[in-house]
């Protein structure tokens, strides 16, 4: 079990740039020079190759006489594809007397987006890492494979999962006047465990799609929880664009204490740039999900069962002095092999893991 905790400890931490920049966006008058080594991972990985061609995707958003549902459609599936991804977070203010601003934080990783389900109103995209490491020999590493995040999206969605901080998620009606035209966001962890839910619309011009939430509420990501214990929850608003040779998450949030008042502490922008690439080898990854796609698939029937049940619930993170991604990570990896009775855990786990409050 540590090895799979050591693994996703690793993978989360992606990969770093490897240089040291001059220049900190919002910062220039401050005489600090820990901001501009931003923090990260440690190890690199090879050089890739961009596409720098616009997508077949891409063009067929910019097709004449689609009706804004059909751009709405086209524009999530275009999110599918073979990425290198910057990430990229910088606080931009603070609200407390002599606020010192903390590190930027830049990584890398290189992901995969499958489609794995897709109706008229529901899509679904799942996102799996692929990693080459650069070793110290100079020689490449084996590619390391994880299941990273998903993201589901749902037509004038009825209900929104909120996240209400402590681990504690809360089902909320959605007015019929808000949800009209709007699409419903659902980002899940590693192990499809909820993140945050939010709605908003998609808009479009003659050669631009961008879809922008509502404000939304979410734990604190990993590159924070691991380093930060002085606020409890990030309040932020998200979009979403397609470009013609990828797309871009912004994100401008606030990190927020759940105190008597939601005290604001400071506030941070964040970009993840999906760029696709070329001449990349996925096969591991393609082949991991052929193998383990059946097995999550479970997983994911399981949680949105849990989450139509419940009006309100609790993740409870360590069972047994063990996270629910490591179990979930070792059972995959048994049901690829061909043990597919543990199929029937899954039901069972999931229910140590999580509490209705009444």
């Amino acid at each position: 079990m540590k090895k799979y905790i050591l693994l996703i400890l690793l993978l989360m931490s992606f990969l770093t740039y490897g240089k040291e920049s001059n220049y900190i966006f919002g910062w220039t008058h401050l005489d600090d020079p820990s901001l501009k080594i931003p923090r990260g991972g440690t190890t690199t990985g090879p050089q890739v190759n961009l596409d720098t061609q616009p997508s077949a995707a891409w063009k067929k958003l910019q097709k004449i006489g689609l009706t804004k549902f059909e751009k709405d459609r086209l524009a999530i599936l275009a999110m599918e594809g073979k990425y290198r991804v910057y990430f990229d977070f910088i606080e931009t203010m603070g609200f407390e007397a002599n606020y010192k601003p903390k590190q930027p934080y830049q990584s890398w990783a290189t992901e995969l987006v499958e489609v794995v389900e897709k109706k008229k109103n529901f899509i679904s995209l799942q996102h799996i890492i692929v990693m080459y490491f650069k070793q110290k020999d100079g020689s490449i590493s084996d590619p390391v494979v994880m299941k990273h995040w998903r993201q589901d999206w749902k037509y004038e969605d009825n209900e929104i999962n909120t996240f209400n901080g402590n681990d504690t998620w809360v089902k909320n009606k959605v007015p019929w006047r808000s949800k009209r035209g709007s699409w419903s966001q659902s980002a899940y962890q590693v192990d499809d465990t909820p993140r945050y839910q939010s709605y908003g619309e998609w808009t479009h011009s003659e050669n631009f799609s961008s879809w922008t939430s509502k404000e939304t509420w979410r734990p604190l990501p990993r590159r924070e929880f691991s380093t930060r214990d002085d606020y409890d929850v990030l309040v932020g608003i998200n979009i979403q664009t397609i470009t013609p040779t990828g797309w871009v998450h912004e994100q401008n949030n606030k990190k927020v204490v759940l105190n008597k008042n939601q005290k604001v502490l400071a506030k941070e922008v964040g970009i993840a740039r999906y760029e696709r690439i070329n001449d990349f080898d996925w096969n591991a990854g393609t082949s991991y999900w052929a193998d383990t796609n059946a097995f999550w698939k479970e997983v994911r029937d399981a949680w949105n069962k849990k989450l139509e049940d419940s009006d309100k619930f609790k993740l409870v993170k360590n069972v047994d002095d063990a996270p629910l991604f490591s179990k979930l990570f070792m059972m995959a990896e048994k049901y690829s092999k061909g043990e597919v009775e543990v199929l029937n855990d899954i039901q069972g786990i999931i229910k140590k893991h999580s509490k209705v409050i009444d």
